[in-house]
């Protein structure tokens, strides 16, 4: 039987595909699939009885209005908590600069909204981020990417990239996603130099930046612009950069918050955007948020979640070392100083897609890397996760893939070291 929806689709839906990563989440629903496939936090590190205090106290004492309507750019506590939370990272901005998204998935989709024309140009890393380029792409983006190493994008190559003038730059300056790397901070500058040299703004992603495990702190993108640019007085920022961050991964992921701070003037146009979408963030999840903060829960559980993640680095890396073959064969890693992931380089020729097919019968999980490169390149590469699984599914699960990648190289004629 046919059906006419296909002819009634908007042209913008000829440019959606489904999420690599979206598709494999419905893998850990199978109990006998270790999967280190989505970017998901440990659940057993989720403050459930720490929030469930704060949605108590939210509800005795401001019920009414943590059920009703609110204003589109965010419950003013919240914007107020995240000021001086940012503020320990040298952020300096007022509430006005901010705006509660749902999520930060959302984010992307607004800035995709009000900045993105069919057929701009954006530049981005490679490989980046699966969502962001899923958002971009909604609205007609094309793309420039230029190369990453163990110290980020490699800032030498990107005036040339800039010379094609893309609309804007998007980076995951921390622990980026999908590779786990970090932006140097003589790169971050050079970045930001450009960008003004340029005249192209930053888009700045920012879902990991608290949870670094080892090493110190690098500025931010947002910080070393206003640094450049001398900030107002007020305090107000008003530079280059748009720095998205989320409470998805240092609280929970199910209150969906995100949130933006930008100049007044973006800021403005966001609004506008989210009350076409959603009206505003909800409102109770805000006020719970706002209470959780002021009670102490997001600066505990940062720390609990840092310790636990980094446990679950260490062993997932040991684990490469025991179970995958030796570097000359041409396979390696990132060692990520933070974040959720890492990132797996294998022998050219070989496809991490068509690796999947034989590791999932192996009851293990990952996501490809070619998705993750707007280029469509990086057959080669895959990315694990390593914080929701326990240390003795990580053994388990990095012993079976690597049999896997073994078998594969065998296939290849390439015999490895530790066969």
């Amino acid at each position: 039987m046919t059906t006419p929806w296909q002819h009634r689709f908007a042209q913008r839906t000829q440019r959606m595909t489904s999420s690599a990563i979206r598709e494999l989440l419905k893998l850990t629903e199978r109990p006998d699939i270790i999967s280190f496939g989505g970017g998901l936090p440990a659940p057993e590190a989720f403050p459930v009885d720490e929030i469930r205090a704060a949605a108590d106290a939210v509800l005795a004492r401001k019920g009414s209005t943590a059920l009703q309507y609110s204003t589109t750019e965010g419950c003013l506590r919240l914007r107020e908590a995240i000021v001086v939370q940012m503020a320990r990272y040298g952020i300096v901005v007022t509430v006005d600069n901010i705006i509660i998204t749902s999520g930060s998935q959302q984010a992307l989709d607004l800035i995709g909204k009000v900045l993105i024309n069919p057929g701009d140009r954006i530049l981005t890393e490679t490989p980046s981020y699966l969502g962001a380029l899923q958002a971009f792409t909604m609205f007609g983006a094309d793309y420039v990417s230029v190369p990453c190493d163990d110290d980020g994008m490699r800032t030498e190559l990107l005036e040339d990239a800039l010379r094609v003038g893309p609309k804007f730059m998007y980076l995951l300056p921390n622990f980026q996603n999908p590779s786990g790397v970090t932006l140097a901070l003589p790169r971050r500058w050079d970045l930001v130099r450009l960008s003004d040299r340029y005249g192209i703004p930053l888009v700045e992603d920012d879902p990991y930046g608290q949870l670094r495990y080892e090493g110190e702190h690098i500025k931010p993108l947002v910080v070393i612009d206003a640094e450049l640019r001398h900030a107002e007085d007020d305090g107000c920022y008003s530079g280059n950069v748009i720095y998205l961050s989320t409470f998805s991964k240092t609280l929970a992921p199910g209150l969906r918050l995100g949130w933006v701070v930008a100049p007044r003037a973006v800021i403005e146009r966001l609004v506008q955007a989210k009350q076409g979408s959603d009206l505003h963030t909800s409102t109770f999840v805000q006020m719970v948020a706002a209470e959780a903060i002021d009670r102490g829960v997001l600066d505990r559980n940062v720390k609990r979640v840092r310790e636990l993640y980094r446990r679950r680095r260490d062993v997932m890396l040991a684990a490469l070392e025991r179970a995958f073959p030796d570097p000359d064969m041409g396979v390696g890693w990132t060692r990520p100083q933070g974040g959720l992931f890492l990132w797996v380089r294998l022998p050219h020729g070989l496809d991490s897609l068509q690796l999947l097919t034989e590791a999932i019968e192996q009851r293990v999980a990952f996501v490809p890397g070619a998705p993750f490169h707007p280029d469509g390149s990086g057959a080669n590469t895959l990315r694990l996760n390593f914080s929701h699984a326990d240390e003795a599914h990580i053994d388990e699960g990095i012993a079976r893939l690597g049999r896997v990648v073994v078998r594969q190289l065998e296939r290849m004629g390439r015999v490895p070291a530790r066969a």
